[in-house]
């Protein structure tokens, strides 16, 4: 049983991926043991028709998921009537978490409006996925340069939010040392390791993060499934760690 928290569906726009044919992708993780994972859309980060998207997302889940996808929202707060697509993506469509881009959408951890989001997806008790990047700087297309999400006011938007059920995703080189462990202290911030490509990587990550607040995250189809795998594989965290962090742990979070 394993639970990938960092999918996504769809086609990324700037290149064609291994695997953006949802058929081929839900073949790709039911061969590999994924019982569950949990699918955003590429659209969200570039599109407009918030609404559309979801729905597009929730429609694609039920029809080609096969049990396996669980739809995850893109809620971006700088568009006109952010709060009705928070709304629909937990009574319409029944989701349980949502992703933010906020390097991609125009605004900062600390501007006002992403207080109000943090405050709105309380009362509707969703997750809430934070995207800290979607691709290496490296490879952005030159007209579309993007930085990655700036993590300093996020202790402050944290405290500030206890209630909200956060979770760092493609984070592990941008948060290390005292920032990465002072973070991980709040009880409500998880970390998925699709990102922790050292050799070693997820016993050095549970030495700055405890292993109940660590999730398995894949980034497919940017990154092959094998490489979350592998770090498994070559890793020495014992039979009690490889579970939580494989499905334990976003099963807890989901029950919260």
């Amino acid at each position: 049983m394993i639970t990938d928290i960092n999918i996504n569906l769809s086609q990324w726009p700037f290149r064609r991926l291994p695997l953006d044919e949802t058929t081929k992708l839900v073949e790709k993780l039911q061969q590999n043991g994924i019982t569950q994972a949990w699918a955003g859309s590429f659209d969200g980060v570039l599109h407009r028709d918030i609404a559309a998207v979801n729905a597009r997302l929730a429609t694609e889940c039920e029809l080609h998921g096969e049990g396996v996808l669980i739809p995850s929202g893109t809620v971006n707060p700088m568009l006109p009537d952010w709060q009705e697509d928070v709304r629909r993506c937990h009574e319409q469509h029944g989701m349980r978490s949502i992703r933010i881009n906020p390097n991609y959408h125009g605004y900062k951890l600390n501007d006002q409006v992403c207080d109000e989001l943090f405050q709105h997806v309380v009362t509707h008790k969703l997750i809430v996925q934070l995207v800290l990047k979607m691709e290496d700087v490296r490879t952005h297309f030159p007209l579309m340069m993007v930085s990655t999400v700036d993590m300093t006011p996020l202790s402050d938007l944290i405290q500030r939010h206890p209630d909200v059920h956060l979770i760092l995703m493609n984070n592990y080189s941008t948060l290390r040392g005292e920032t990465l462990s002072k973070i991980a202290q709040a009880e409500n911030v998880y970390f998925d390791i699709s990102h922790a490509e050292q050799v070693g990587a997820l016993e050095k990550m549970t030495k700055s993060v405890p292993y109940k607040k660590l999730l398995f995250g894949s980034h497919m189809p940017f990154f092959y499934l094998e490489a979350a795998l592998l770090k498994f594989k070559e890793s020495e965290l014992g039979e009690t760690i490889t579970k939580a962090i494989q499905f334990g742990n976003a099963e807890r979070l989901l029950n919260e």
